[in-house]
């Protein structure tokens, strides 16, 4: 059960990992980094899913993160 649960919280720390990395943008106002989801219901879910890490990646990195694309 415990290596269950091991290979769960690295897949799932791992695709937050590959979503950040592919879906950062700079924003020109304020020339910060943000991890960018979908607009989408998928989007949606995936931001919720990750949530946990994002608010560990916005205290470490400054990173922060938002569906859909700026305004």
């Amino acid at each position: 059960m415990k290596k269950l649960l091991f290979v769960l919280l690295v897949a799932w720390t791992s695709s937050f990992a590959y979503f950040r990395n592919a879906n950062t943008e700079v924003w020109v106002k304020d020339k910060q980094s943000y991890v960018i989801y979908p607009a989408t219901p998928v989007g949606q879910g995936l931001y919720y899913l990750w949530r946990p890490l994002s608010y560990v990646d916005k205290e470490l990195t400054g990173r922060g993160s938002h569906i859909g694309p700026h305004r």
